[in-house]
């Protein structure tokens, strides 16, 4: 990848996500169409964090949002935390024995038996259990990242919406070609926090991650210069909080939810407004009617979404002047919106 930046900062190495949909493969060719002299850049729907950590490393002052709770984590960890990592007194506190009541046995009792065995549940439980001795939210965010991040290592394909997890961990074929399947999942927790603590670098500027609904945030939000719009991929894309609704089960530790079918999903999910047909368009056009004083945007797409490129246009055309950008998938990546001969589409919207 050539960047087109010179910094000290992309010396700093972004843990490569496990994340149906993340950008990190783009994140060079978006980073490329921000304006080299935007000041304050927003990621509006930051999801594995790597666009907005890309951002930082360009040393923009970086605000980036999601609505799940543990994608806001990623955020906080990476992007807004510029100097807290994990320190050995950390980890004794983290690796110490449940004693909490209130995080006791949550993800043994609803996930056990179906993508981890009864001790590797109870230590992710007990982990959880110690998160807030930490004392420090930005460490307590870096923790549940690189737990989170454990967990999709632990289980095939990296994601929740199979019920195979345990299956595949006993065929040895699949061991073989990956051998985390079978590791104990606090061996891979330990491996990983060496790589999230080298991740952690101060940009000097003050960085935010927050956890809201775009549509209630945007009118917050004061002299942002760039805003980077990476929606869900609605008809083309997984239904995120199907395939990682344990990590945000594990990080909120809920207890008044139902927990429905054979993975167990929590139940009522999260509102989105951007993940079902017949709200996705008025959403569109809220987003866009907020976002209007912001002199710049770009927004990720997909030829195979809905809606399609050619409405797309026509509801940022009251705002801004439209450029269309295309990248071909010349292999499938997961999805039907990143199958072979799909097209990976950047709208670069300007002030007319």
């Amino acid at each position: 990848m050539e960047w087109l930046f010179s910094d000290d900062y992309f010396g700093y190495k972004f843990p490569e996500p496990q994340y149906l949909g993340a950008k990190y493969v783009h994140r060079g060719w978006i980073a490329e169409n921000v304006p080299q002299n935007a000041e304050v850049v927003l990621d509006a729907f930051g999801g594995s964090q790597s666009v907005a950590y890309t951002l930082k490393q360009m040393g923009k002052t970086t605000l980036t949002n999601d609505f799940l709770s543990f994608d806001s984590k990623i955020g906080k960890a990476l992007v807004e935390n510029n100097s807290e990592k994990l320190s050995r007194n950390d980890l004794d506190i983290l690796l110490s024995d449940n004693s909490n009541p209130e995080y006791f046995d949550l993800m043994d009792k609803v996930f056990s038996d179906i993508f981890f065995t009864h001790d590797d549940a109870c230590f992710a439980d007990s982990v959880r259990s110690n998160v807030s001795k930490l004392n420090n939210p930005l460490k307590e965010s870096l923790a549940l990242t690189v737990m989170c991040r454990s967990m999709t290592r632990k289980v095939t394909m990296g994601h929740f919406a199979h019920t195979q997890a345990l299956v595949y961990a006993a065929d040895p074929k699949r061991v073989q070609r990956n051998r985390s399947l079978v590791r104990p999942l606090k061996d891979l927790f330990l491996e990983l926090v060496p790589e999230y603590n080298a991740a952690v670098f101060d940009n000097h500027k003050p960085n935010r991650s927050y956890n809201e609904n775009i549509l209630d945030l945007l009118p917050k939000l004061n002299d942002v210069d760039v805003v980077y719009f990476d929606p869900p991929y609605c008809n083309s894309h997984a239904d995120y909080q199907s395939f990682y609704h344990l990590l945000e089960t594990y990080v909120e530790y809920w207890k008044d939810k139902d927990f429905v079918n054979g993975t167990h999903r929590y139940e009522p999910k999260r509102y989105s407004g951007f993940d079902k047909k017949n709200e996705a368009l008025e959403s569109f056009k809220t987003m866009f009617r907020l976002s209007q004083k912001i002199p710049y945007w770009i927004l990720s797409y997909n030829d195979r979404s809905y809606p399609d490129i050619e409405t797309m246009v026509s509801l940022i055309s009251p705002y801004k002047n439209v450029d269309i950008k295309r990248k071909k998938y010349c292999t499938s990546r997961g999805g039907k919106g990143s199958v072979a001969g799909s097209s990976e589409i950047l709208l670069i919207c300007t002030d007319k």
